[in-house]
């Protein structure tokens, strides 16, 4: 017992930290793709189509910092401290880009709403650098001694930390061109085409590049990808990236003819639901970027030097917490599931949130 309730506490909190990704990282992505819709309509177009779940879907990170700090006390203890600045300005910005995101809808005049834009586009840019930031710092290392944190107050901030910070932020956008693509149409759906394409260049660019960096960054990392047997595990992550790469490209080309083959089907029911290939499949290469930095931090929760093991609660506390866990996390999926199949299908100017 003492050997499996951590390890299946780790999979919980990695898997509500993965949900974050996905279901945040495409609402933060509309917000860093504001500068580029000037137009009142689509702006509104962009927000109504995550008004009714933008809020549900930071339940993920709730639940990650809740469960870290209830059942890996140690882990939390040294990561905060470590990542206290990027994650206070994470903190902020949601917060600041939640509060624009209500008051742009009930601003009296036109230069009123451009400020709520404003601080919903630089919320979303500071959120999203930042969680990128946060990723480096903790993939780089945390310096332990005795247990406990005794690093500087500036180690998080190294040019690795910055690239993945730059490398999420566009890996947020491609989130949210996708997200537009399948959720709107006419001349949004095709402006987000367009721009799914080179960001999808981009962020396949700085995945290679930091997956290319990242052996350096510790020695059991490079073990982990370049020796056996662990290279016969990680060798599907890049041979899969591949196969969503061309899929995607794919499936941005299919996307751009439905509207065509849609003239003759007036509901155009029998094609729209491929317009969600292109988000699905930038899924695709987050989980795959996810399982190789799993790959390559196991079993260490606090890299490079305590493990999930070394950071757990007893097991006592662990069996209490998931005995709540396994009654709250099926009603949280439940209700995202409904959230999202209610609020299907495609969003036009004048619906949505007022």
């Amino acid at each position: 017992m003492e050997f499996y309730l951590p390890l299946i506490w780790a999979i919980l909190i990695a898997t509500a930290v993965f949900l974050y990704v996905c279901m945040d990282g495409f609402d933060l992505g509309l917000g860093i793709l504001f500068p580029w819709f000037r137009h009142k309509d689509d702006r509104d177009v962009m927000v109504n189509s995550v008004a009714p779940m933008w809020d549900g879907n930071e339940t993920w990170l709730v639940l990650g910092g809740a469960g870290l700090f209830a059942v890996f006390p140690l882990a939390y203890a040294t990561i905060f401290p470590a990542l206290y600045m990027p994650l206070i300005l994470m903190l902020l910005a949601l917060i600041f880009r939640g509060v624009s995101f209500e008051m742009r809808f009930k601003a009296h005049n036109e230069r009123a709403q451009t400020w709520w834009d404003r601080a919903f586009c630089w919320g979303s840019y500071v959120a999203g650098f930042c969680q990128g930031i946060c990723l480096g710092a903790l993939v780089q290392g945390i310096r332990v001694e005795n247990r406990a944190y005794a690093g500087g107050w500036w180690d998080w901030l190294t040019p690795f930390s910055l690239l993945t910070g730059v490398a999420l932020v566009v890996g947020y956008a491609l989130l949210g061109a996708c997200w537009l693509i399948w959720r709107t149409e006419g001349p949004l759906a095709a402006r987000a085409r367009h721009m799914a394409r080179r960001l999808g260049v981009a962020t396949l660019g700085f995945i290679v590049v930091v997956s290319m960096i990242m052996p350096f960054q510790q020695s059991a990392f490079a073990a982990r990808w370049f020796t056996l047997p662990w290279l016969a595990l990680a060798a599907p992550v890049p041979i899969l990236v591949a196969l969503f790469t061309w899929r995607f490209f794919r499936a941005i080309d299919f996307t751009e003819t439905r509207e065509a083959q849609a003239a003759h089907d007036p509901t155009g029911r029998s094609f729209r639901w491929r317009d969600g290939a292109p988000f699905l499949y930038v899924l695709g290469w987050f989980f795959l970027s996810y399982t190789g930095l799993g790959i390559s931090l196991w079993p260490n929760i606090v890299p490079p030097s305590i493990s999930i093991w070394q950071a757990a609660a007893s097991p006592a506390s662990q069996l209490f917490l998931l005995v709540g866990a396994s009654v709250l996390i099926p009603i949280i999926l439940t209700y995202t599931a409904y959230v999202y199949w209610l609020f299907r299908g495609k969003v036009r100017v004048g619906e949505g949130y007022h």
